[in-house]
């Protein structure tokens, strides 16, 4: 059970209610975008926007993510949400058939869109993940810095939720036509960027808490 009473759970700080009108109101504009569109897979995808909207919901209300965690993921959702709406030029190199920007080399033949995406969102997901077991030792009273056996866990935990995502996706392709998910090659270098993500996230939070120790000394 947590430790925060139970008005103070529910009320949203200006900061927070911010986050929120910000993510309604492009999820708004995403929704009418794949009605005008016919974009069946979007609404899909909006519909799992919207459970993982409660489910972070849920987990703040219990923890309290940092602020900058709730704004990396309501700016992830709106990067997912421009990557399969938003048109590119052309011109633009591109993976695929439809030029959006999910298809789009930043850098030909080495880097997606995509898979930047992936990384950043993972990597947030792992940062998460640290600030949940935190916080959820701290409140039983058990103070603890991100040693290598923590954040191990963190990353496989983030692994989980980006194999999660793959389940998502694949189920996706088996109840819609025509989706813009990929075949085994897109899966396996999704799976290399969300790890890339992990690691960065890792090595991160240990060097914040390192810089941390070196200020308080």
């Amino acid at each position: 059970m947590s430790d925060i009473p139970t008005k103070s759970r529910f009320h949203l700080s200006p900061a927070e209610t911010g986050v929120l009108a910000f993510t309604a109101l492009y999820m708004a504009v995403w929704l009418v975008a794949s009605f005008i569109s016919k974009n069946d897979e979007f609404v899909f995808y909006f519909i799992v926007m919207c459970v993982l909207i409660l489910a972070v919901g849920a987990v703040h209300l219990h923890v309290r993510l940092h602020i900058g965690a709730l704004w990396g993921l309501s700016l992830w959702g709106l990067a997912h949400m421009a990557g399969g709406l938003m048109p590119v030029p052309a011109s633009w190199p591109i993976k695929g058939d439809t030029h959006v920007l999910y298809n789009w080399w930043i850098v030909p033949g080495m880097l997606k869109y995509d898979q930047l995406v992936h990384a950043y969102g993972f990597g947030l997901v792992t940062w998460i993940c640290w600030q949940s077991l935190r916080g959820s030792l701290d409140r039983r009273g058990v103070i603890v810095k991100p040693s290598f056996g923590l954040l191990t866990l963190c990353v496989a935990a983030g692994m989980g939720f980006g194999a999660m995502n793959e389940v998502v996706e694949f189920a996706a392709t088996l109840t819609l036509p025509g989706t813009n998910v990929g075949g085994y090659e897109n899966t396996s270098w999704d799976l290399v960027a969300n790890l890339v993500g992990f690691l960065v996230a890792a090595v991160v939070i240990s060097v914040r808490q390192a810089v941390s120790d070196v200020r308080k000394r």
